[in-house]
């Protein structure tokens, strides 16, 4: 009985459900991850093995396909990289077990890895949705020329949006309404006119009239005239005389 009869009876007891013998040198084995931690999604793949007149002293060849599960090109690429290295470990024994049980172990790190990989994007997703939500909330700082820019751009649509509001009404008016309605603008703006013209001569007056009054208030003093008083008390002084019955 050659080595690879032997291998053949050994796995159909091993794997009596997933191993399939489709040709004297060619075998389907379906590969599940081992212990796969509670909650991850399932992963099956389907091993064909090829094994050529000098197995086990060469690798058989190896293909991957996946059965219930989308795996990516470059992960297959690694498994399959990962098998190669377990075979060249066993040349010269029987290794199909080997390489089984290998590729279940990296089935589950395959399945791990991409949890923890869907697990950060929903991280870094909520991370730039709560930055996102920040920044809305928060809004712009405001500087000088910001607020600047904004009160000069609110103005002006403020502006706009009353000369509109005025249109629109002054249209909503009969004719002798916005005859009436001019006349009344008109002597609003006499009376503002008016009313700015006298203040600005009130003012006026009133500064003349202080300057009036700081002239009138204004008094100049003759030094030479208190210096002569002040030596006519001292002459009176000096004549004075005192009687013995005092």
């Amino acid at each position: 009985m050659s080595v690879l009869t032997e291998e053949f009876e050994v796995l159909e007891a091993i794997y009596p459900n997933e191993l399939t013998k489709s040709s004297e040198n060619d075998v389907t084995i379906v590969v599940e991850p081992e212990q796969l931690p509670d909650g991850l999604p399932p992963l099956k793949l389907s091993l064909n093995v090829h094994y050529t007149d000098d197995y086990p002293d060469v690798l058989p060849e190896l293909s991957l396909y996946p059965l219930e599960s989308d795996v990516e090109p470059a992960e297959i690429d690694a498994l399959i990289q990962g098998l190669i290295k377990i075979g060249e470990e066993n040349l010269g024994m029987a290794m199909t077990f080997t390489l089984v049980s290998h590729l279940r172990e990296q089935l589950v790190e395959l399945v791990q890895t991409r949890d923890e990989r869907r697990k950060s994007k929903e991280a870094e997703k909520e991370r730039l949705a709560l930055e996102e939500e920040e920044m809305r909330t928060r809004g712009t700082p405001v500087t000088a020329d910001s607020f600047k820019s904004w009160k000069a751009k609110f103005d002006r649509e403020l502006a706009e949006r009353k000369t509109k509001e005025e249109d629109e009404r002054l249209r909503g008016l009969s004719t002798r309404e916005r005859e009436e309605q001019a006349h009344a603008s008109v002597k609003a703006l006499r009376v503002q006119l008016s009313l700015s013209i006298g203040r600005q001569l009130f003012e006026r007056n009133r500064i003349i009239e202080e300057e009036n009054l700081m002239e009138e208030g204004t008094i100049s003093v003759d030094i030479s005239q208190y210096e002569r008083s002040r030596e006519e008390e001292e002459e009176e002084e000096e004549h004075v005389t005192f009687s013995d019955s005092d």
